[in-house]
């Protein structure tokens, strides 16, 4: 019998120490353009508007809400106009919601990847945030034209507008997080968070602003995190302001900031059983 010869072996497995994980995620970097470029690409492929989707959309939701709210309804818009109103406070709650249902399906739709070779699967999740900010970048386009044609003029709280996009990129990264290792396990999620975002939008302060609502029920309110954040883009750039802005906008941080860590730490405890679950 001829003698059998050592072999080494290399085993590739998830990183437990979370120093090395930050480690594999900006070696895999590349791979998180190469799924954010081939969503965008296949979102809008043949489609005949392409990119202009991410303008009609909010413009259509737009024109119901100032039909609705502002023309029947007559709620007040702090005598900015209803409809560039309405958009400053649609543009972070479409990225917030499309990121999140979108996330829901993302590590199920990379199921071949994830059971044949090892990277973060933390990528997969974040891509979709990336994803959306292309329409979130073309939506704020958008409203600096029409804030334009309406002769709506910036103030000094202008500076403070990427505070609240990276606040509003947190909040999208940590439910999306939670929410993508939730739907592995739990596959109702693919069902129940579509279902919540149809009515989310009159749970948030998109067609009407935080003033309205009454003092006994408010720092309740403040519970929802995008409050504060459509409170923060309205002040940044329409310079609309309340009382209770501040309130709103720390529940927001608070809330924001807790649920990126503990998504993170929850992605992170079950992404070992994704191969055999997906």
């Amino acid at each position: 019998m001829s003698e059998i010869k050592d072999q080494s072996f290399v085993v590739i497995e998830p990183k437990t120490i979370q120093g090395e994980y930050f480690k594999d995620l900006f070696r895999f970097r590349e791979l998180l353009y190469f799924f954010s470029h081939r969503d965008i690409i296949v979102r809008y492929r043949q489609a005949f508007f392409g990119i202009a989707w991410a303008i009609v959309r909010p413009l259509l939701t737009m024109l119901m809400f100032t039909l609705i709210f502002g023309r029947i309804a007559q709620l007040s818009s702090d005598s900015i106009p209803y409809s560039i109103f309405v958009l400053a406070g649609m543009i972070p709650w479409q990225l917030f919601a499309n990121t999140t249902i979108d996330t829901c399906h993302s590590l199920l739709n990379n199921s071949h990847l994830i059971t044949k070779i090892y990277f973060p699967r933390m990528i997969i999740p974040i891509s979709q945030t990336v994803v959306h900010l292309v329409d979130f970048c073309v939506n704020i386009i958008f409203i600096a034209l029409l804030m334009v044609f309406f002769q709506v003029k910036l103030s000094y709280s202008i500076a403070f507008f990427p505070v609240f996009i990276l606040l509003v990129l947190t909040l999208c990264t940590g439910a999306g997080l939670w929410l993508s290792a939730l739907t592995v396990k739990y596959r109702d999620f693919k069902i129940i968070v579509p279902f919540i975002m149809q009515f989310g939008m009159f749970l948030s302060p998109v067609g009407y602003g935080t003033f309205v609502i009454p003092d006994e029920i408010r720092f309740l309110y403040f519970l929802n995190p995008l409050v504060g954040i459509i409170d923060g883009f309205r002040w940044t750039l329409l310079g609309i302001s309340h009382p209770y802005i501040i309130f709103s906008v720390s529940f927001s941080v608070c809330l924001s900031t807790f649920l990126l860590f503990s998504g993170f730490m929850y992605f992170r405890s079950t992404e070992r059983s994704f191969a055999d679950q997906v």
